[in-house]
């Protein structure tokens, strides 16, 4: 019997001392998830991946799209070792469409999807209406965002290029007009002064060939007191976001670069 007891206890040892090795490594172990969360009265659909909770990001895509757009952000994000929740923003991508759309409603869902997980001044990537919508969430939730980038964002509608917007005009002539289109066409409603309020770091890019103005991109970086503006060369409103590591690229080299 002592015998045996003899043989068990140096295989005890080193069980125990395989699965200390081991549970450093199972804890640091990526999530790579699809979850639901219910905020401000809707349920929003989005994608956790990576392990670092000290370096979150969240990333928010254009009007009608969805979180399998920014992909290839994700994954270079996750290499760097930060800790990326994609959403799908209100009504869009997995979620359950709504009837009428309002950007200071999604700006709200962001805020207390913040809140509701505890996260602790994320980084905030927006492209297009997600951009929209990560200015108006720090507007009216101030000091929540640690920094912002935007891709192709605008204060007002008549932000875009006018040739654009002339287009625009006539879409709201028709009769129907989709809801997600509508709120594009009648909104957001921010000011220069509301950049002023912005007190985290904030790069404001966007494609030389944008559909946004580039006076209206600079009217966005220049009032914001830590705001920087990068006009990417030959690009436009999503050739450099939509499934392209070169936005990927320029957040990792903005985040290095304000040592964040």
């Amino acid at each position: 019997m002592q015998d045996t007891q003899k043989t068990k206890f140096p295989f005890l040892l080193l069980f125990c001392s395989i699965w200390l090795c081991l549970m450093p490594i199972l804890r640091s172990r990526n999530i790579d998830e699809v979850r639901n969360i219910d905020v401000n009265g809707v349920n929003l659909v989005y994608q956790i991946k990576g392990n670092n909770k000290d370096k979150p990001i969240i990333l928010l895509h254009g009007n009608n799209g969805e979180h399998d757009h920014l992909s290839v952000m994700v994954d270079q994000l996750d290499s760097a070792g930060y800790l990326v929740y994609a959403l799908d923003s209100r009504g869009q991508g997995a979620n359950a469409p709504l009837e009428e759309y309002h950007y200071i409603d999604m700006a709200n869902d962001l805020y207390e999807f913040i809140e509701e997980l505890d996260l602790d001044k994320p980084v905030i990537f927006g492209w297009s209406d997600g951009g929209n919508v990560a200015l108006q969430m720090e507007v009216l939730h101030p000091n929540t965002a640690g920094a912002i980038i935007t891709a192709g964002a605008n204060l007002f509608p008549e932000g875009v290029v006018g040739s654009f917007w002339e287009e625009f005009k006539k879409e709201l002539e028709k009769d129907s007009i989709p809801p997600l289109t509508k709120m594009m066409l009648l909104e957001p409603h921010m000011t220069a002064k509301d950049m002023q309020s912005i007190q985290c770091p904030a790069l404001i890019t966007a494609g030389e060939r944008d559909l946004i103005d580039p006076t209206h991109t600079k009217l966005i970086a220049d009032n914001i007191p830590k705001g920087e503006m990068y006009i990417v060369p030959k690009e436009d409103h999503g050739s450099f976001v939509y499934k392209s590591p070169i936005i990927g690229n320029i957040v990792l080299n903005y985040l290095k670069k304000i040592d964040y």
